[in-house]
C-alpha cells in the first residue's frame, strides 16, 4: 500500500506543477466535447464526472458547507451515520431512510459494507487534459487517510482512471487498528460515429479491522478518572481478534445503436457484466475474555481453546441484456432479461443435533422486465419493473418522476415495490462458535417504500413512508450480560417507518446558519426497528476573502445531535448490528469547530472535533459498549491539478 500511494504522489505532483489553469464557477450549461488547443485555458464543463445512469457533474474546486460535510473518510454526506471511535470502522445508522433495497441477495456482513464501493458507487470520466485530485487527512493515532486519482483522456472518445483510497490507523483504544485499501481503475470508449459505447471498470479492496469488542467497565469510562484519559487504559473484551473482507470485481457495461445514424427513432442492443468476488475472515487467537478478575466466553461455547479462524466464500456473475427503442417524442423502451448466478461457500458440512448445516448456498435466477425513461422539457421520469421466471419468488417495480420548475426548484417522487431474497447470511452461516451455526430458509422480505424530495430556493425537504412485510434482523440470545449469542430471527408483523427531513440555510452578511433536522417514527408491536426520534445538524459559520481575494476562510462550528434510543449493538464474529433494548443511548451533543480555506484550487481543512466532549461527561457512545469519539485536531486538504 504505501509504495502504491508514493507513485500516485509521484505522478500527481509531475503533472500538478505544470498546470496553470483554473476551474470556473459552473453555469448548468450542457458543454461541448472540444479539446482545449495549447496555450487555451479548458473550462469547467469540460471536467466531467460520469455515473453509470449517465448523470453528470462537474469536477467542483469551489470551498462550501457541502464540502465541509464531505470531507471524512467515506468522501460524502455522512448525516444520519454514526461513525465508531477510530477511522475506517463500522457505522451506527441513525436515519434508516439511507439504506438501499435490492431484489437480489447480497453476502450480508452489513457492518464492512459501508467502505465498501459498489457498481453505482463508480465514477467515470471526460477530462480535456490530464486531472489528478489528492485527497489527505490525519487519523487518530499513527497513521493517515489518502485518496489519490488521476484520469485522463487519450482522445475525445477513450478515457480512463486509476484511484486508490488508503487508511492505516491503530486508533486510541486497545486492538482498534484500522487498514483498508480501495483501489479503481476505470475506462469509457465511443466510437467516432457514437454508435457503439462502454464503460468499464476493476474494482480491488480490502477491509483489515481490529475488533476489541468495546469496553468491558463503562463505569470505568464514564468516571471521568483522569487515569483512563489515555484510552489504552481502558480493558475490552477482546485484544487479539480481528476482521477482514476483501473484494474484486469486473465489470462493464456497453450498447450498440443498430441504425448507421442517429435518428427520431433509435434502436439499440445492451449487454451488462459484473463478476465478483468476497471474502470475510474472522480471527481470534484467545477465546476466552479477561473482565475484572473474571474470564468470560463472550460468544459462548467454541468447538476449540485459541485460534479461530472463521471463513466465508462468496462469489457471483451477473449479466443484463436487452433491447432499447428509442422516439424522440414518446422516449425510451428497453426490454430485458437478467441472469444472476452465486455461490456463497464454507469447507465442510456439519451434522449437529439441532440438524444440518450445509456448507453453500448457490442458485441461479432468471427475471425477465422492462424499463421506460422519459425526458421531456421539465419532466423526467423512469419506471422499471422485473419479475423471476425461475424457480424463485423475486419481483422490483421502481418508478421515480422528477419535475424541474427552474433552476432552483425541483421536486421528485419515488416509489418501489420489493419483493426481496434474504441476504445470506440470514440463511447460512458456519464458526468455530458453537452457537454461531445455522441454516434457515427465511420467506422474502416485502418492501413498499414511498418518497417524496422537494428542493426549492427556500428549503429542502424529503418524506419517507416504508412498509416491510417478513423483516429480517439479528438479536442477543444470551442471558448473560457480558455474553453476545447473536441469531437471525424473522418478524411476523408489519413495520410502519415514517421519515420527514427538512434542511434550510439562513445567510446574512458573511455568516450563514445551515440546518438540517430529521424526525422518524416507527409503527411496530415490538421493539425491532428502533431508530431516534430526532436527529439534527446546525452549522454557524463565516465565509470572507483576504489577500485580494487569493484566501477565502470558512470558519465555525457544526452541532450534531439525536435523541434517545435502543440504538443497535455490534457483533465482530459476523460484522452484524442487532437489536437490543436494554440500554438507550442518545441526548449528547457532538459539537465540532472548524477553519478551513480555498487557495486556487487546494481546499484546507482543520477541525477540533467533539471539543464539548470534556464539558458535557463521558455519556457518549456508538453502541452499548463502544465510546464515540473524543475530543481531537485533525487536518488535511484536497487538491486538483489541472495540466
Amino acid at each position: 500500500m504505501r509504495n502504491l500511494i508514493i507513485v500516485f504522489l509521484l505522478l500527481s505532483f509531475s503533472l500538478g506543477f505544470s498546470q496553470n489553469k483554473t476551474v470556473e464557477k459552473p453555469n448548468g450549461k450542457q458543454p461541448p466535447k472540444v479539446t482545449p488547443k495549447k496555450g487555451q485555458k479548458a473550462a469547467f464543463d469540460q471536467y466531467r464526472i460520469i455515473t453509470l445512469q449517465r448523470d453528470t457533474t462537474y469536477v467542483d474546486t469551489s470551498l462550501s458547507i457541502k464540502k465541509e460535510y464531505e470531507y471524512n473518510y467515506l468522501r460524502k454526506d455522512i448525516f444520519g451515520l454514526l461513525p465508531f471511535a477510530n477511522e475506517g470502522q463500522t457505522y451506527t445508522t441513525l436515519d434508516y431512510g439511507l439504506k438501499n433495497f435490492a431484489a437480489f441477495p447480497e453476502i450480508g456482513f452489513s457492518g464492512k459494507q459501508y467502505n465498501y464501493m459498489g457498481v453505482k458507487d463508480i465514477k467515470y470520466y471526460s477530462v480535456a487534459t490530464p486531472l489528478t485530485e489528492l485527497y489527505f487527512k490525519t487519523v487518530m493515532e499513527q497513521g493517515q487517510s489518502l485518496d489519490a486519482l488521476i484520469a485522463l483522456n487519450t482522445s475525445e472518445r477513450f478515457n480512463f482512471s486509476i484511484a486508490f483510497k488508503g487508511l492505516r490507523s491503530l486508533g486510541k483504544y486497545i486492538n482498534q487498528l484500522s487498514s483498508t485499501g480501495n483501489f479503481r481503475f476505470t475506462s469509457s470508449y465511443n466510437t467516432l460515429n457514437k454508435r457503439y459505447y462502454l464503460n468499464f471498470h476493476f474494482t480491488g479492496q480490502d477491509f483489515l479491522n481490529g475488533e476489541n469488542g468495546g469496553i468491558t467497565t463503562i463505569e470505568d469510562f464514564e468516571s471521568e478518572n483522569p487515569a483512563y484519559d489515555n484510552r489504552a487504559r481502558l480493558q475490552v473484551y477482546l485484544t487479539d481478534a480481528s476482521t477482514f473482507m476483501k473484494g474484486k470485481r469486473v465489470f462493464f457495461d456497453h450498447n450498440f445503436r443498430i441504425n448507421g445514424t442517429k435518428g427520431n427513432n433509435n434502436l439499440y442492443l445492451t449487454h451488462q457484466f459484473n463478476y465478483e468476488n468476497k471474502f470475510f475472515e474472522y480471527n481470534q487467537k484467545t477465546v476466552l475474555s479477561t473482565v475484572g478478575n473474571d474470564k468470560v466466553k463472550r460468544f459462548g461455547e467454541s468447538y476449540v481453546s485459541a485460534n479461530i479462524n472463521d471463513q466465508t466464500h462468496y462469489n457471483r456473475m451477473y449479466n443484463k441484456v436487452g433491447a432499447i427503442y428509442e422516439n424522440a417524442l414518446l422516449g425510451k423502451f428497453q426490454f430485458f432479461a437478467e441472469d444472476f448466478r452465486y455461490n456463497y461457500y464454507y469447507n465442510k458440512t456439519l451434522i449437529l443435533v439441532s440438524g444440518i448445516v450445509p456448507s453453500s448456498l448457490n442458485d441461479n435466477i432468471n427475471t425477465i422486465g422492462g424499463q421506460y425513461d422519459y425526458r421531456k422539457n421539465k419532466w423526467n421520469g423512469t419506471f422499471v419493473y422485473s419479475n423471476s421466471v425461475s424457480n424463485q419468488s423475486l419481483s422490483n417495480f421502481d418508478a421515480k418522476l422528477k419535475y424541474k420548475l427552474n433552476d432552483k426548484n425541483e421536486f421528485v417522487f419515488q416509489y418501489q415495490m420489493l419483493n426481496k431474497i434474504p441476504d445470506h447470511i440470514y440463511n447460512l452461516y458456519q464458526s468455530s462458535y458453537v452457537d454461531y451455526n445455522w441454516y434457515h430458509n427465511f420467506k422474502n422480505e416485502k418492501i413498499n417504500n414511498l418518497e417524496a424530495t422537494a428542493k426549492t430556493q427556500w428549503l429542502d425537504a424529503s418524506l419517507q413512508i416504508t412498509s416491510l412485510n417478513d423483516h429480517l434482523y439479528f438479536s442477543n440470545e444470551a442471558n448473560d450480560p457480558q455474553q453476545q449469542i447473536i441469531s437471525p430471527k424473522q418478524y411476523d408483523k408489519a413495520i410502519n417507518y415514517l421519515s420527514v427531513k427538512v434542511g434550510r440555510e439562513f445567510k446574512w452578511w458573511k455568516l450563514a446558519l445551515d440546518n438540517t433536522v430529521l424526525y422518524q417514527q416507527v409503527d411496530q408491536n415490538d421493539d425491532v426497528l428502533n431508530v431516534p426520534k430526532i436527529v439534527t445538524r446546525n452549522s454557524l459559520y463565516f465565509t470572507n476573502y483576504f489577500f485580494k481575494k487569493a484566501l477565502y476562510l470558512q470558519t465555525g462550528f457544526t452541532l450534531n445531535y439525536f435523541t434517545k434510543f435502543y440504538i443497535n449493538d455490534y457483533n465482530p464474529v459476523t460484522a452484524e448490528s442487532f437489536v437490543q433494548n436494554e440500554r438507550k443511548i442518545g441526548d449528547f451533543p457532538m459539537v465540532d469547530f472548524f477553519v478551513n480555506a480555498r487557495i486556487r484550487q487546494t481546499r484546507i481543512f482543520l477541525k477540533a472535533e467533539h471539543f464539548n466532549s470534556k464539558m458535557t461527561g463521558n455519556n457518549f457512545y456508538t453502541a452499548p459498549n463502544y465510546p464515540y469519539r473524543d475530543f481531537m485536531i485533525r487536518f488535511g486538504l484536497v487538491w486538483n491539478f489541472f495540466q
